[in-house]
């Protein structure tokens, strides 16, 4: 496993519920939005879904689609907005250690 790789799954569950702060999506609509900065299949996504669904940090509802099948929608929970906040601050805290660390070694980086 790349360290890319690496990166990405240990980040994909703070970017989803980033993305679903600020709407509801279903399934392929997030895997889109999700790509336009991070290489993501809906292989991928659909898993780790159903483990924020169950963890309870987000909830799903279906919506008739003119166009075909139902749509089950995603948006986040109380406590998901809460493991958000969290793990933003967790992260920026860990990136700007990382960021100190570097310029600590290679100040002219």
């Amino acid at each position: 496993m790349s360290v890319t790789t690496q990166f990405r799954k240990g980040a994909l569950d703070m970017c989803v519920l980033y993305i679903l702060q600020t709407d509801d999506f279903y399934g392929y609509d997030l895997t889109q939005q999700i790509k336009k900065h991070i290489p993501i299949t809906e292989s991928t996504l659909y898993p780790l879904l159903r483990r924020l669904v169950k963890e309870g940090y987000c909830a799903t509802y279906t919506v008739e689609s003119p166009t075909g099948p139902q749509r089950k929608y995603y948006h986040i929970t109380h406590q998901g907005r809460i493991f958000l906040k969290e793990t933003l601050q967790e992260w920026d805290e860990f990136t700007a250690s990382i960021a100190a660390l570097r310029k600590e070694i290679n100040p002219n980086e």
